[in-house]
């Protein structure tokens, strides 16, 4: 089998050199711009340019905020979720969900960041009566939820000071923080300590907790959460059930790498 990374001592063949880029845009994680893409793959430059321009037209990619870097697009994002998705593994993956639901006796979520907000990816229901109702596909902000919040932790500083120069801090509730420095702070302690809450800032009698789902190079790929009603728990009840949640997400982050 060739050896796929020495790009530098072979030409790319034709068909490939777009699944190569898009391969180095996730290996890097953070958005890139054609010249450090072309450091690696070794194309000629106007190659390199067209296949960007080719992928930001489709959809695939989107221009950062600097207007010369690039990130996954819209159409990427959905194929990293589609293929996240794919029978076997959320086969195996609605297994794990439903033992941590059954253990903590809450509803379990998986979500993955979009361009704005987080997407609920997967969830198992709690089986009490008493239930929050935030189907797959729902869409949540990043400041005022346990899974934004973690989200937002993940990124480096440089990214979350832009974010917090464009992002309008809505409030949801009355205990959803709408400061940036304020935000800035609760972030930096949950960089610290690993794991998120939502004390009612996204929804009032609603409290979760979430942690990471890291790839083999500690990045977040998603995050893990419990949700519950206040009626029923409050914020240090859920928070007692973080080995539990932290070891399922060990777990799932495992399933997607087999």
């Amino acid at each position: 089998m060739p050896d796929k990374t020495s790009t530098e001592e072979r030409s790319i063949p034709t068909n490939l050199r777009l699944l190569f880029l898009l391969e180095e845009l996730a290996k890097v994680g953070v958005p890139i711009t054609p010249t450090t893409a072309n450091e690696v793959l070794r194309l000629p430059k106007p190659t390199i340019h067209r296949l960007f321009h080719t992928l930001e037209e489709e959809g695939f990619l989107q221009r950062d905020i600097d207007g010369r870097s690039y990130a996954p697009g819209q159409r990427l994002r959905r194929l990293a979720a589609s293929v996240l998705s794919t029978s076997r593994i959320r086969m195996v993956r609605q297994t794990v969900l439903t033992k941590l639901a059954e253990e903590v006796g809450e509803t379990c979520n998986i979500a993955m960041p979009e361009r704005h907000s987080m997407v609920y990816l997967d969830r198992v229901e709690t089986k009490w009566p008493l239930r929050i109702q935030l189907p797959v596909g729902t869409e949540v902000p990043f400041h005022c939820t346990a899974s934004g919040k973690m989200y937002l932790s993940s990124l480096k500083p440089r990214l979350f000071a832009k974010y917090l120069g464009i992002a309008t801090l809505e409030a949801q509730t009355d205990h959803t923080i709408t400061d940036p420095a304020a935000l800035r702070a609760e972030v930096e302690a949950i960089r610290d300590r690993g794991f998120s809450t939502d004390n009612e800032e996204f929804m009032e009698g609603m409290v979760a907790v979430a942690v990471p789902l890291l790839d083999p190079q500690g990045r977040l790929m998603s995050t893990l959460s419990i949700h519950a009603p206040m009626q029923r728990v409050d914020l240090s009840a859920l928070q007692a059930h973080l080995p539990t949640l932290q070891a399922a997400a060990i777990e799932l982050a495992e399933l997607v790498m087999d």
